[in-house]
């Protein structure tokens, strides 16, 4: 079993540096992050001391439509978070990536089934419709991103979406804003609804309207921000919170679009706290989601499952990240 001196030596980095990657801190840079990431995974490292030597299980974690490759991918530290704790727990862990157009001809427990797995992991933007129906009914041990199941073999991880959002408004509200627009995501999406009922609360608990002209419904991407980041504009907003990072730098080429400086003249907040968040101009305010901590847990809610308990959510606190694209109202 690899030890974190392994992975040091293998790849001449201090101990240290090798630790912090492997706790999620920020001060590691993200190439070193994603070489300590791989070579952990190549070398079978795992934290504890002594791994219990269980039989070795057979997992399956199926993405669909989300980058896990880079780390710069919203699904990569998940995936790394996953796969480090299922390795203390001796699990093999299969990747089945997904479309989400591609129709599924198969049925998801004989699936599992038949492939010797003993439980799955099922993450994306949107949770596939025919997975989504199966799992009610689903016998095989099941943990979901972002995306709550009532079934007691399912169990739902993720961030607290209505607290982030919460807190992303109650830091603009601090700065003197009172025009807040949300540029949320899809409609459909569990998560764009929660981050909407987030913003109410924020909006509520600082006593400040949620105006239906300043709130929106897009995509997650920053392709579809153009129309409303003008709408948002002309209708006084002082400020924009974004339902996810690549969102707000689409919110921020709109702004440079109008000659509008950001914070000058506008501020900006997203959600997710992705590498292009520290890298955008100016940097972006945002809220983390502890990506290597939702894979870990994750898997323990997995295990957890599979040895007869039924878990409802297992959410983590987010965390407000403040840098430059926010300031005081003009």
């Amino acid at each position: 079993m690899a030890t974190i001196k392994d992975i040091a030596e293998k790849l001449g980095l201090p101990v240290s540096t090798v630790s912090k990657a492997l706790n999620g801190s920020g001060e590691v840079n993200e190439k070193t992050r994603q070489q300590v990431f791989d070579t952990a995974l190549a070398l079978g490292y795992a934290s504890r001391k002594e791994r219990k030597q269980k039989p070795s299980s057979k997992i399956c974690i199926f993405i669909e439509n989300m980058g896990f490759e880079k780390i710069e991918h919203f699904g990569y530290e998940i995936i790394v978070g996953f796969r480090l704790a299922a390795t203390e727990r001796n699990w093999e862990v299969d990747i089945v990536p997904i479309s989400m157009n591609e129709r599924i001809d198969y049925v998801y427990d004989d699936y599992m089934i038949r492939n010797g797995y003993s439980g799955g992991f099922l993450l994306g933007f949107f949770l596939h419709s025919d997975f989504h129906r199966q799992l009610q009914h689903t016998i095989i041990p099941t943990v979901v991103l972002d995306n709550l199941i009532l079934n007691p073999k399912v169990a739902c991880v993720g961030v607290d979406n209505y607290q982030g959002v919460t807190y992303a408004v109650e830091h603009l509200a601090s700065l003197g804003h009172t025009s807040i627009a949300l540029m949320n995501g899809e409609g459909n999406s569990r998560v764009s609804q929660e981050r909407y009922q987030g913003f109410k609360v924020g909006m509520n608990k600082c006593n400040l309207p949620v105006r239906k002209d300043l709130a929106a419904y897009g995509d997650f991407t920053s392709d579809n921000t153009a129309p409303y980041v003008r709408q948002f504009v002309e209708n006084g907003a002082t400020a924009i919170v974004c339902a996810s990072d690549y969102i707000a730098v689409g919110v921020l080429g709109e702004l440079a679009k109008l000659d509008l400086r950001v914070p000058q003249d506008i501020s900006v907040t997203g959600f997710d706290d992705i590498p292009i968040a520290r890298y955008s101009a100016p940097p972006l305010t945002t809220i983390r989601q502890d990506r290597l901590n939702i894979g870990k847990s994750a898997c323990v809610a997995l295990e957890q499952i599979i040895e007869g308990m039924a878990i409802s959510r297992f959410l983590l606190a987010p965390e407000l990240i403040v840098r430059g694209s926010t300031g005081t109202v003009r």
